[in-house]
């Protein structure tokens, strides 16, 4: 089974610097291919790739063109069985893709899977993005087995087994090539945050399983490329999830679960206000014009959605649970519904 490791980089000569030489160590070449993708950096990491890690190959593209349409234009030209999309500020560990691999190899309709991801800067804690295996609400908030919104838990060995999951972490996600192919790669209106959701979305509709392998683990920064302080990624994620929602959620009360989104993004954004974050406050009403001037093309991308089963995990809402009823952790949450209902059309 071969595997291409792609890393997408912007800027980002320190952390490949960092984290490259494990990802090289751990990877054995003959299995084994690693490229970088260059969305158009300005700094000098191409030269240092070349001078540092000859066997890495490069592929440039001629622009910054965001996590989305970075990754489907360097994918078309890499053959491959598997692709392991590896974010750059993430430090792999021995062993880190035998337990994917197997899984691959024994269970046929399980195309992607993502492995533990753990804090770098505390390695005790699982790391906001994608922790332990990722869900949503029936409002399209998104949360993780080990982290819901910004409460992390400690790593315990609780999740150190392999279940099935709703998303997949675009932090690092593996995914077989003929299916990322099949689904048509990511939405390239999402640029960033949330699209490996939208993706692993179309796959379940298709029948498709995804997995967490908690046998493997990796270490993950969160943020270098956008901080949770920056207000464009507080815009990237309000709009991108309110568009996974359109696009992908059954029809059954759907307008009533977009509106009354809308409202508790509005709530967002008043304790953003009093938090004295006014740029993240704008930066969801930036969002939500975004999404009215975008709704009749994700609308269309809807319609073409032939599926007539969408799987959607119904859970109570996760923003009540976690700031009314206090339920910080993924085993408090109340959840009174199938993971995975089938949900018609």
């Amino acid at each position: 089974m071969k595997i291409a490791i792609v890393i997408l980089n912007w800027n980002g000569k320190e952390l490949l610097k960092k984290f490259l030489p494990k990802i090289i160590r751990y990877s054995n070449p003959k299995y084994c291919d690693i490229y970088v993708v260059d969305n158009a950096s300005t700094d000098d990491s191409i030269t240092f790739i070349k001078q540092k890690f000859s066997s890495v190959k490069i592929i440039q593209n001629d622009n910054n063109y965001g996590y989305s349409k970075g990754y489907n234009i360097a994918l078309k030209d890499i053959n491959t069985d598997i692709f392991a999309l590896v974010n750059t500020d993430i430090e792999v560990t021995e062993n880190w893709l035998e337990p994917i691999i197997n899984t691959f190899k024994t269970e046929e309709k399980t195309v992607i899977i993502q492995p533990k991801i753990l804090d770098f800067k505390d390695k005790s804690k699982f790391e906001y993005a994608g922790a332990g295996g990722g869900f949503i609400d029936k409002y399209g908030y998104p949360f993780c087995r080990g982290r819901i919104f910004n409460t992390l838990e400690d790593d315990k060995g609780q999740y150190n087994d392999v279940s099935e999951i709703f998303w997949a972490s675009g932090a690092c996600f593996f995914i077989r090539s003929h299916i990322f192919n099949q689904l048509k790669g990511f939405d390239n209106d999402f640029f960033a945050h949330q699209e490996e959701i939208d993706l692993c979305w179309r796959a379940k509709n298709l029948g498709y399983i995804i997995k967490y392998n908690g046998k493997s683990t990796v270490y993950h920064i969160g943020g270098a490329t956008l901080s949770a302080s920056n207000s464009k990624k507080t815009y990237l994620n309000f709009r991108n999830s309110l568009y996974n929602l359109v696009k992908n959620a059954p029809s059954k009360n759907l307008i009533y679960k977009i509106i009354f989104r809308l409202i508790l993004d509005g709530a967002a954004g008043i304790k953003f206000l009093f938090e004295f974050k006014p740029l993240h406050t704008f930066a969801i009403i930036k969002a939500h014009f975004s999404f009215y001037i975008n709704l009749s093309n994700t609308l269309r991308k809807r319609k073409n959605i032939t599926i007539k089963i969408k799987k959607y995990y119904d859970v109570n809402t996760v923003v009540k649970q976690y700031f009314i009823h206090k339920r910080k952790t993924y085993s408090e949450l109340d959840n009174n519904s199938d993971y995975f209902n089938n949900s018609r059309e």
